[in-house]
């Protein structure tokens, strides 16, 4: 196995870091290793707001389901969606269509593909890392805190740090066996006894449906879950 493909296997969340600065040379590889990632049409339908600023770090994390050692990271990166600049662009030169779903679509992808460039780039350099997908909640918060214009899109925010010891030594949560995320050539539904095998390994003491009852209340069924699908119909509100 080559070391590439190791540090993608070994990369794991990391929530708790050191008090060790993130220099501006490292800042600029990650920086630079997110805008190389693959994109649409190589239109980089993606902008990056580098959060340096104390008093937003910690907004963000109230605003993202209170979780505190957002405002304790060294980096902080929110990834947006963004086809406004080349509609901007079109708009000097034609009479360019209104902004539809499938641009959004592929503008969220873009920004993910380079956030995760960013966050293999991190470990590489022995920088841990979090992606917060709270950043969609809130919508009326963030869009004024981050002053987020028409076609601009929160995809995710990234938070960075060196990690603590314990952090380091923290197992990596294992992950679904490959042959319940590869299809052959179409998709199939999966039967009661395969989905108890799929997730058995995540469920430590609890009974299997005991586990599933809990995840579904805590996480699926959740307040903040409520509040980022209604953040988000108001984001994309306009776009039909």
């Amino acid at each position: 196995m080559n070391n590439v493909i190791q540090q993608l296997i070994d990369r794991k969340s990391v929530r708790q870091f050191t008090d060790k600065p993130i220099s501006n040379e490292d800042k600029d590889l990650i920086i630079t290793a997110a805008s190389n990632a693959p994109s649409a049409g190589n239109m980089q339908l993606y902008s990056i707001i580098d959060v340096t600023d104390e008093k937003v770090k910690e907004k963000l994390s109230v605003t993202c389901d209170n979780q505190p050692f957002i405002k304790e990271a060294k980096m902080v990166l929110v990834f947006l969606a963004d086809y406004r600049k080349w509609y901007l662009g079109f708009k000097e030169v034609g009479e360019p269509r209104k902004i539809g779903p499938g641009d959004i679509h592929l503008a969220l992808a873009d920004a993910n593909i380079a956030a995760q460039n960013a966050v293999t780039a991190a470990w590489s350099l022995g920088i841990g890392s979090c992606y917060i997908g709270d950043i969609s909640e809130q919508y009326e918060e963030v869009t004024k805190l981050l002053k987020l214009p028409e076609y601009i899109v929160p995809a995710s925010m990234v938070v960075f740090g060196y990690p603590t010891e314990n952090q380091l030594e923290r197992v990596k949560p294992e992950r679904v066996k490959n042959k319940y995320l590869v299809f052959e050539n179409e998709y199939r539904d999966f039967n009661a006894e395969e989905f108890k095998d799929m997730w058995s390994y995540k469920t430590g003491p609890l009974e299997y449906e005991e586990y599933m009852k809990r995840f579904l209340n805590r996480k699926y069924n959740s307040e903040f879950c409520d509040e980022m699908n209604r953040s988000m119909k108001e984001y994309l509100k306009d776009i039909k």
